[in-house]
């Protein structure tokens, strides 16, 4: 088998950690392990099949020898040290959002279009957290009859914030618990026992950023235009798994029974669906898990070719850690 040199840019953060623990729990082929950072993080030593690699400082030096650079350090280093990573003949798979909407970049979900990794040209981008999780559901439906129309209300984990959000919900946490008073220094509001529903930045058409990713990269993603997506997207007090709830108008009408079939053999999930004895999928079953679960799957009572359905995933890993993974095992 051949073996590749592999980097991960942002190492030190919640999604770099879980890349690298990711690349040893699939047995991914990697010959070296460069683990990049800024200058504070330089020295750190972090496990590794058995070993310890200490922690570089990111430069535009940093990818001599690199064949495939996971990033993961926000799109303003991406959009720094990208180039520099491509110039040395590495294939960059991208987490932040620099370059989704590129025409020359494939924006891929390899269980919803595989195939688009090998039109590459050196960068291959991974999609937004919520957009993965909805995709991997809507695809077996899809595929069987056109969807025409998505509304879908995000409820999403701290972790989709980085490790600062989900340290904050956990100071606010021990707070409450410990009678002090709770404060606010990352999120717009306390979001222990709350919801805040802004996510990102608000556009002049009064969605935020974060929803209007889901919007157009849906679009690019399934190859369809037209599909017309309208997301809600919040904030919840959960640590580290996305929810979902996903009203689904398709061309052709898909009975509840069919769906769970299609579900069932759809790859990369699973369905948690009886609610006669409480099952349903929930952060706390998706949490650490690799698949979106599936669930609470009904008609739409107004609308004769309408599906509900409630989808939950765990942001960290399928939402990007390993979403970036699977796009590296595409390629090689």
């Amino acid at each position: 088998m051949k073996l590749y040199n592999v980097a991960i840019v942002g190492a030190t953060g919640a999604v770099g950690e879980e890349m690298r623990l990711i690349l040893e729990e699939r047995n991914f082929p990697v010959a070296n392990l460069k683990l990049l950072a800024s200058a504070r993080s330089v020295g750190k030593r972090l496990p590794f099949k058995g070993d310890e690699i200490a922690v570089e400082e990111l430069t535009k030096d940093s990818f001599a020898g690199v064949d495939i650079a996971l990033f993961s350090a926000g799109a303003s280093i991406s959009r720094e040290f990208a180039p520099a990573a491509v110039e040395a003949s590495a294939v960059v798979i991208d987490n932040s959002s620099a370059f989704r909407m590129d025409d020359n970049v494939p924006l891929v979900v390899p269980e919803v279009n595989p195939g688009d990794v090998k039109k590459h040209n050196g960068v291959i981008a991974n999609p937004n957290c919520t957009t993965i999780i909805m995709l991997v559901a809507l695809k077996p439906l899809y595929d069987y009859s056109r969807i025409k129309r998505v509304v879908v209300s995000s409820y999403q984990s701290a972790s989709g914030a980085g490790a600062k959000g989900m340290n904050e919900l956990l100071s606010q946490a021990k707070s409450f618990a410990a009678g002090n008073d709770i404060n606010v220094e990352f999120f717009a509001y306390q979001l222990l026992f709350n919801l805040i529903p802004h996510i990102d930045v608000f556009q002049e058409n009064a969605y935020t950023r974060e929803e209007m990713k889901m919007v157009n990269e849906t679009r690019k993603i399934m190859g369809d235009p037209d599909i017309m997506v309208s997301p809600t997207c919040v904030r919840v007090p959960v640590m580290r798994a996305h929810s979902e709830s996903i009203n689904i108008e398709t061309e052709e009408k898909i009975t509840p029974e069919k769906a769970r079939e299609l579900f069932s053999k759809a790859p990369g999930l699973q369905v948690i669906d009886d609610p006669a004895l409480k099952k349903y999928p929930m952060p706390l079953f998706a949490t650490g898990q690799d698949d979106c679960f599936v669930g609470r799957i009904r008609k739409d009572l107004s609308c004769e070719n309408g599906l509900n359905f409630w989808v939950v995933g765990d942001q960290i890993r399928k939402g990007a850690a390993l979403n970036a993974v699977q796009i590296a095992e595409e390629l090689v």
